[in-house]
């Protein structure tokens, strides 16, 4: 049985005190760990170098096309196996726009999934196209954002 809510709990560390805080807008690095319990590994993250963070680590805007990716690919799986489809191998290259504004603030504008999908036995175009439209309806994440986020598969 389901239930109809579900919680989810993620712990964020600041690790980038260099001795003296936040006494500077350039004193301090941007550095942080997002983990949660149970969770093995935590994820190193930063801002973008464009906000003098660390281009070795994963950023929030990163991560939040990540979700949205990942999302939409475990729907699409779970609806290929659902419809006797056979994936054998999936990969996205997805992207996002996001536009500053003059405050310093900003918003996603876009995202765009580009999910490369190879299967057992190629299914029909129109199947596969249906399935992404409903992976893209039932995906937790892309429900939840305010901005549109498109499917361009590639065949």
């Amino acid at each position: 049985m389901l239930h109809n809510e579900h919680h989810f709990t993620v712990s964020l560390t600041w690790t980038g005190n260099r001795g003296n805080g936040t006494s500077d807008y350039r004193a301090y690095g941007r550095d942080h760990e997002i983990s949660a319990s149970g969770k093995s590994v935590a994820i190193p993250a930063s801002s973008t170098p464009v906000f003098r963070g660390d281009k070795d680590r994963y950023n929030p805007e990163e991560l939040l096309i990540g979700a949205l990716s990942g999302c939409h690919m475990l729907w699409f799986l779970h609806l290929c196996a659902e419809a006797g489809i056979v994936v054998t191998a999936y990969r996205d290259e997805a992207d996002g726009t996001m536009q500053l504004n003059p405050d310093g603030s900003g918003k996603f504008t876009d995202v765009v999934l580009r999910p490369h999908v190879e299967y057992a036995e190629t299914p029909p175009r129109e199947k596969t196209e249906a399935l992404h439209h409903r992976a893209h309806d039932l995906c937790f994440i892309a429900r939840s954002v305010n901005f549109p986020v498109r499917c361009e598969p590639a065949y």
